[in-house]
C-alpha cells in the first residue's frame, strides 16, 4: 500500500479527502446560487451521480452541510434545502447588515489600488448589464462586487463570520418576484459604497453599505 511519510497517510486517503472537499464546495456553491427551491429533497443517489463520488463521501458532505446550516435533515423526511421562517430570515439579514457594513469600513481603510480598480471594473460591468436589461449579468456583478469589498477589507475574522451567513438562501426564498430586478436605486447605492472606499472614508463606507443592505432587506417579503 502506498503510504506517505506523514503519519502513514495513504494516497487513497488523500484522494478521498480531496474528492470530499471538492464535492462539499461544489454542492455548497450550488445551494448558495439560489437555483434550488427551498424545501427541495436531496437524495444521496442523485448527488453521488451529480458529483461523481461514493455514497459514503456524499453522506459525509451532507452531514457537514447539515451541521453548518445549509441543509436540514429530519427523520422520515431526509435531507432538504433550507426553508427559513420569517424570524430566522430577519435575524440572518440583520447580521449581514452589521458584518458587511463593518467590512466596507475596513475596505475604505485597507483596499489596495488594484482592488479599487477591480471594484470600478465590476461597477462598469453592472452599469452595462443594467442598460442591456440583463438581470443575470447584473446579479453576477453584484455578487462579485460584494465579494471584492469583503476581500479588500483584509479582515479575516469579520470575513469568516460573514461567510457563515446563509443570506443568499434567504434572499432566494423571500425575493419579491413582483419587483423589477435590479431594484430601483441599487446601482446608485453601489456607486456610493465605491466612492466612500475611493475617498478613504470608513464612516461613509459603513453608512453606504448599511443603507444598501437595509434597502435590499426591505425589498423582500418576510411576512
Amino acid at each position: 500500500m502506498d503510504q506517505s511519510n506523514n503519519g502513514g497517510v495513504t494516497s487513497e486517503t488523500r484522494t478521498s479527502a480531496t474528492r470530499s472537499s471538492q464535492a462539499y464546495e461544489e454542492l455548497r456553491s450550488l445551494l448558495l446560487s439560489g437555483s434550488m427551491e427551498p424545501n427541495t429533497r436531496l437524495t444521496e443517489a442523485d448527488l453521488t451521480r451529480m458529483f461523481n463520488v461514493s455514497r459514503s463521501t456524499m453522506r459525509a458532505v451532507l452531514v457537514r452541510l447539515t451541521q453548518e446550516g445549509y441543509v436540514s435533515s429530519e427523520v422520515n423526511r431526509g435531507v432538504r434545502t433550507r426553508d427559513f421562517s420569517p424570524e430566522e430570515a430577519a435575524d440572518i439579514l440583520e447580521a449581514r447588515e452589521t458584518l458587511e457594513s463593518a467590512l466596507a469600513g475596513k475596505a475604505a481603510e485597507r483596499a489596495t489600488e488594484d482592488e479599487i480598480r477591480a471594484l470600478r471594473a465590476t461597477l462598469d460591468e453592472m452599469a452595462d448589464a443594467q442598460s442591456r436589461g440583463d438581470q443575470a449579468a447584473y446579479s453576477q456583478g453584484n455578487r462579485r462586487f460584494h465579494q471584492q469589498v469583503k476581500e479588500a477589507a483584509h479582515q479575516v475574522t469579520l470575513a469568516r463570520a460573514y461567510e457563515t451567513l446563509l443570506y443568499p438562501l434567504v434572499m432566494r426564498q423571500y425575493r419579491n418576484v413582483a419587483v423589477h430586478h435590479p431594484r430601483a436605486g441599487s446601482y446608485e447605492e453601489h456607486q456610493a459604497i465605491l466612492l466612500a472606499i475611493v475617498t478613504r472614508n470608513p464612516d461613509a463606507a459603513v453608512a453606504a453599505m448599511r443603507h444598501h443592505v437595509a434597502a435590499a432587506r426591505h425589498a423582500l417579503v418576510l411576512e
